[in-house]
């Protein structure tokens, strides 16, 4: 089962709320939470008051940095070696493309579109309520082809150099023996990762309004727009920012020399 914490934070923040509020302006008037008459105590409060009091402000602000600010994130899969492993903890910026409303998604204040080459947070075109993190390659209007391992952006060839064989480590093993390549989108270099021997798809499409075309940096492992399309700009939940923390799940241990990496 899929819970939507976003959902729940909003309907305990209102919940919360306005028991607060009713308290405030009803509750407590009628049972003598006004002037105290002498030698008579005030009477306490009803245990569901006290908790909404309590859990009401803290509530608030999570939600607000959650929604607006700041949301972590864990990386589950290895769609994104060599930038991000399996038991990274990264930052999202909420802001980076616009404010939009929790819950319904809106945005209501645009603060900047994505770029080439960012690492984006978005809701899963064919399952919404599933979170996935890929490097966005293509802008609405470009033409994105990828044939012989290579990716083309409006028929200019990205620049790939080879650095080697990947030799992972942890859950990162995986991987070990596929070709390092640094590549280079919007003046910003990265690395990925390519299987020479490992078919993959390609073919070349046009993007369009409102839309973006997204890769994972392992080419060859990545459930990406290549197989189920485009990314709706209403799916963008954020950019990713740094790494806060990775627990190595193979060798059982705090990597302590992933932290405060950032993504790009």
């Amino acid at each position: 089962m899929t819970f939507d914490l976003e959902l729940i934070l909003v309907l305990g923040t209102l919940v919360t709320g306005l028991i607060w509020l009713a308290d405030v302006v009803w509750w407590r008037k009628a049972r003598g939470g006004g002037m105290e008459e002498a030698g008579k105590t005030r009477p306490s409060e009803p245990w569901y008051v006290d908790y909404a009091r309590s859990f009401f402000p803290v509530l608030l602000i999570v939600l607000v940095l959650r929604s607006f600010v700041a949301e972590p994130f864990r990386i589950p899969s290895g769609s994104m070696m060599p930038t991000l492993l399996v038991g990274d903890f990264i930052l999202v910026s909420k802001y980076s493309y616009g404010i939009r409303l929790p819950v319904v998604r809106t945005r209501v204040i645009d603060l900047g579109q994505p770029e080439r080459g960012d690492v984006a947070v978005f809701r899963y075109p064919e399952n919404p309520r599933e979170d996935y993190i890929k490097r966005i390659v293509g802008l609405p209007g470009d033409k994105v082809a990828f044939y012989g391992k290579q990716l083309y952006i409006n028929d200019v060839p990205v620049e790939q150099v080879f650095k080697g064989r990947y030799e992972g480590s942890g859950s990162g093993t995986v991987m070990d023996g596929a070709h390092l390549m640094e590549e280079r989108i919007n003046g910003v270099s990265h690395q990925v990762l390519l299987w020479p021997d490992r078919p993959s798809v390609e073919g070349e499409i046009i993007v369009p309004a409102g839309h973006y075309f997204t890769l994972g940096d392992n080419r060859d492992n990545s459930n990406d727009s290549r197989f189920w399309g485009f990314v709706p700009e209403a799916n963008l939940v954020g950019k990713a920012l740094f790494i806060w923390m990775h627990w190595d799940h193979a060798a059982k241990e705090m990597d302590f020399s992933r932290l405060g990496t950032r993504i790009r």
